[in-house]
């Protein structure tokens, strides 16, 4: 067995792991920067949300991607992007109250296809409260071709074996994406560095209210409504975000 770095480890919680493992290896960023190969058993027991990139991210001018990084709220660092796409999953993944820790292109996932050697790097691995891993692929529908569907479904057949979530992204809700992207601009812990105004805000939306209501009976909006959205970001005030969101929306308390 290859050990993994000290502080990745994870217990396995399952006594077994399925038929299958042998057929796989992955390759990871290891301490020092040095690539790690292992068994897919042995990979169970690697912290991937806390590894390094695998990959470069090539960034160059007429390239048809648009590359960049997001800063994280749950990680408190910058996750790297390769699409427009992968920057709104990972933001999703940030605005995910189960989701832990969550790290881009976390490994190559190397298999035979038949003969030939075939190798694929996911775009995110994210780990849930629970301690479940989701590996995460984001792809447009239209732009997936049958090198890349076999990719997919070897990688979707060994997260299967590893007791994993493995989970393909083509698009986000419109509306639900446009309120999260507003909301993340609040998503910095210095926008609750007011704790006094968060508590007013818990206690004027107490019972179910509109947005710009509740605001106006803690203070000054142009003072209090970055705290409040920061309350929406982090969950602690909820609202329907399949809706726009506007200064009439109903925010509550959420449900303890």
């Amino acid at each position: 067995m290859i050990a993994a770095p000290w502080g990745w480890l994870r217990t396995n919680g399952s006594a077994e792991l399925s038929v299958g493992l042998d057929a796989f290896e992955v390759g990871f960023v290891g301490s020092g920067g040095v690539e790690v190969r292992c068994s897919l058993a042995d990979a169970v027991a690697v912290g991937f949300e806390r590894v390094p990139p695998i990959r470069s991210i090539p960034s160059y001018r007429g390239q048809r991607h648009n590359p960049g990084l997001y800063w994280s709220a749950t990680v408190s660092a910058h996750v790297e992007y390769e699409s427009w796409l992968e920057r709104d999953e990972a933001l999703a993944l940030d605005f995910d109250p189960d989701v832990v820790g969550f790290a881009a292109q976390p490994f190559w996932l190397f298999w035979r296809d038949g003969h030939k050697r075939r190798s694929h790097a996911p775009d995110f691995f994210a780990r849930r409260a629970d301690g479940t891993g989701v590996v995460i692929d984001c792809r447009p529908a239209v732009r997936i071709k049958p090198r890349d569907a076999a990719a997919f479904a070897a990688t979707a057949r060994a997260c299967a074996s590893m007791g994993w979530v493995y989970r393909r992204v083509s698009e986000h809700d419109r509306v639900w994406l446009a309120n999260v992207q507003w909301l993340a601009g609040y998503r910095h812990p210095r926008h609750r560095v007011e704790s006094t105004v968060a508590a007013l805000m818990a206690t004027a939306f107490a019972e179910p209210r509109p947005l710009i209501e509740g605001a106006r009976s803690v203070g000054d909006p142009v003072a209090v409504l970055p705290v409040l959205h920061h309350l929406l970001w982090s969950k602690e005030l909820m609202v329907d975000l399949s809706q726009r969101l506007e200064s009439v929306s109903i925010v509550s308390a959420a449900a303890r």
